[in-house]
This record gives C-alpha cells, sequence and structure tokens, in this order.
C-alpha cells in the first residue's frame, strides 16, 4: 500500500502530549487571545514579549526546583553555554520589569506565549501550553492583589465562564508557622507538600522520628489542614493558630480582601500551598465546575525580582489559554461570500471593497471545488448588469 511504510515507522507522529490545533480549534484561541489582552488593556496593562529561549541561569534566577525539572535544556551553538526553554513566562516578565524598563512606580504588564514543559502536569495535559497572564510590579499594597484578582474573575467571564469559584490562601501563613520552629524549617518542601495533599497522617508523622518537628508546630499545621470553606474560616484560624505577628497580618489582608469582593462563590483553603519560598502573600485560584483542577492561579511573589538586582513587590496571574479555550461551546461557522476566478480588474476592486468591509471573501483558483469546514459559503460574487455585486447563493 502507497505511503503504508511511512505510516508504520510513524513520521507523522507527535511527541506524547503534544497536539496539532486544526482551523475551528484554532480560531476559537486566536480569537480569545484577542479579546484577553484588549480586556488587560483597558485595565491600563501594557503587553510585552519575550523570547522562548533564554541563558539557564537567566531563566531560572530565582526558581525552584518544579521549574527547573519542568525546563528543557539544550546547548547554544553560538555560545556554547547551556539555554533553556521556557516552562513559566512569568520569570522573563519579572526580568523586564527590573532590569530592562527599570521604572520607578507602580508597572502593569500582560502578556501570551508558548511554554513547554519537560513532563505533562497530569493525565490530560499538554506540555505545550499557551500561557496568558498579568503582573502588577512595585505596589506593596492589599489593593494590588485585588485588582489583580478582579482582573482574573474578569478574565473568565470574559471568555464566558460566569460561574468560576475562587479560593484563597496566603503563604504568610505557612511560611510564618514553619519558620517559627527551626524543627520545621529543615523540613519545609516535605510539609509543603503534605499541606497541599492534605495528609493528616503525614502531619502527624511529622512529630516523630530523629528529625521530630514540635508538637505545637504539627498541631497548627494540622489545623492549616483544616481550614478551607466559607467565611467562617478566618474566624478559626485566629482562634487555633499560633498568634505569631506575620499569621495576624496575614489574616488581615485576607479580611480586607474578602470585604472588597464579596462572599458570593468565594472560599478559602489555607493550605493551598505553592512552591516553598516563591509566594509571599496572598495566592488564589479559580475553579470552573466542567474542570478538575484550577483554571487559574495567582498571588504574590515579592522576593523574586531580587536576583535580578531590583527587588519590587509583585502579584499577578496566568492560566492556559489553550485549556480555557477547550471549554468554551465549540466555534461556530462564519458566513462568507465565494467569488469566481478572475483577473477582471472591477472583479477584483469588489473583492478588495468588501474584505475592508470585513467580509470574508474566497476566491476560487482555476478548477478549485469549494469546500471550507471553517466556513458557511451562503453568497457568491456574481456579475449583475456590469457590476459585481454579492448575492444569495443556491
Amino acid at each position: 500500500m502507497p505511503g503504508s511504510e511511512e505510516t508504520m515507522n510513524g513520521h507523522w507522529l507527535l511527541p506524547e502530549h503534544l497536539a496539532d490545533v486544526l482551523p475551528a480549534e484554532a480560531r476559537r484561541i486566536e480569537e480569545l487571545r484577542r479579546t484577553l489582552l484588549d480586556l488587560f488593556r483597558t485595565f491600563g496593562f501594557e503587553t510585552v514579549s519575550a523570547p522562548m529561549i533564554e541563558y539557564l541561569d537567566s531563566l531560572l534566577a530565582g526558581a525552584g526546583e518544579d521549574l527547573r525539572l519542568r525546563t528543557f535544556k539544550l546547548v547554544d551553538q553560538l555560545s556554547g553555554r547551556t539555554l533553556g526553554l521556557r516552562a513559566d513566562i512569568t520569570p522573563q516578565i519579572t526580568r523586564i520589569d527590573a532590569h530592562l524598563l527599570n521604572r520607578p512606580g507602580v508597572t502593569r504588564l500582560c502578556y501570551c506565549g508558548p511554554v513547554l514543559h519537560t513532563r505533562p502536569n497530569g493525565l490530560l495535559a499538554s506540555r505545550e501550553l499557551l500561557q496568558i497572564g498579568a503582573e502588577i510590579y512595585g505596589y506593596a499594597g492589599y489593593q494590588a492583589d485585588l485588582e489583580i484578582i478582579r482582573l482574573a474573575k474578569a478574565t473568565l467571564e470574559k471568555a464566558g465562564i460566569a460561574d468560576a469559584q475562587l479560593v484563597l490562601c496566603h503563604d504568610g501563613l505557612i511560611k510564618a508557622i514553619i519558620e517559627s520552629d527551626p524543627t520545621a524549617l529543615p523540613r519545609a518542601d516535605e510539609i509543603i507538600g503534605l499541606l497541599r495533599d492534605k495528609d493528616i497522617p503525614g502531619m502527624e508523622q511529622l512529630a516523630s522520628g530523629s528529625r521530630a518537628v514540635s508538637g505545637e508546630t504539627v498541631q497548627a499545621l494540622l489545623w492549616l489542614a483544616r481550614l478551607n470553606g466559607g467565611t467562617d474560616v478566618l474566624d478559626l484560624a485566629r482562634k487555633h493558630l499560633p498568634q505569631l505577628p506575620a499569621v495576624s497580618a496575614a489574616l488581615q489582608t485576607l479580611e480586607l480582601l474578602l470585604a472588597g469582593l464579596g462572599t458570593e462563590r468565594l472560599s478559602f483553603d489555607l493550605a493551598d500551598a505553592g512552591q516553598y519560598g516563591y509566594h509571599s502573600g496572598v495566592t488564589f485560584s479559580f475553579y470552573a465546575p466542567r474542570w478538575h483542577d484550577a483554571l487559574v492561579r495567582g498571588g504574590r511573589y515579592d522576593n523574586i525580582s531580587r536576583v535580578y538586582g531590583r527587588a519590587r513587590p509583585a502579584t499577578g496571574f496566568s492560566l492556559d489559554l489553550r485549556r480555557l479555550a477547550s471549554l468554551l461551546p465549540a466555534a461556530q461557522k462564519v458566513r462568507a461570500i465565494v467569488a469566481p476566478y478572475g483577473q477582471d480588474p472591477d472583479l477584483l476592486q469588489a473583492i478588495d471593497e468588501l474584505r475592508a468591509r470585513g467580509e470574508i471573501v474566497v476566491q476560487l483558483l482555476q478548477g478549485e471545488k469549494a469546500e471550507h469546514a471553517e466556513f458557511v459559503l451562503d453568497r457568491e460574487l456574481a456579475l449583475v448588469d456590469g457590476v459585481w455585486v454579492p448575492r444569495p447563493l443556491n
């Protein structure tokens, strides 16, 4: 059979967890990208772009082990240095703010671009994401967190997801409890994993063994794992968590955000920890009923820009645009006009005028039969009384 050898060898197959994007889906993703970047602009965010590849030491500056494991590495044939294919755009935007723009005041930046992961984050995840996000630099107050959460909510609503659930956390709570106990600090990454998984037996075992964590800290961690739900979570946290200044400050910030956001479709999960040492304050996630994982993740990360020589408060969010688009209704076909083959100046002028008005005009090539999955060819350009005009297509 012709072509069977090539098919058997799998020359046309893609690597695992990578996929082509076909016309209807590609159009839906591109339209969504334009819509969301325009939305960000109405909030005063400026669009920037960063390269897919950077020197590895710059790309991973301030990053944790998780990002290092997700980043593809290769050797630059020009310099001989190690390069990285970005797995997250946020550090690059932080570098742009701190090192290139170097503005003294508040800077609002947004972006959209592909990222590549060495391995998928889940069974249904792709290794190639189209990451879109927004960041506010230079403002340490909770008001910036409030603005970025509102923008994230508006992003989902603009995409047609109006029933997303917001979940708030504050990494300052976890950090304060861990750093208050010298026996807990060396096991910070382990503790973060146990909190994230709500592993109660695992946390109880922290109090035993040669590297035992103090009983008071273990009890505080167990309470963190239980503190998820509605607004009463904050009252319970004040009652049961250690009376540390950083704990009080974190709970106060969460209360201020609650007052600004309201309680509708909002809950708390005070053990929803991210990577230890990355986030420095409020973190948040948005969940949609039709998806198993968070659609949007964001939070405050004030310490990351230090590695670029300029410490700047920072808060932001990001999401995978392809995944967001997959939750939306299928893209609808659009109306189009079919024009006959020919080089008649009047015909070409009529086609140009229609396209200038925003109409889709498909001019056939010689011998072409019109077949388009993306368009409904419901009109034709016909010569009527010496004038080229669109009319219904039978």
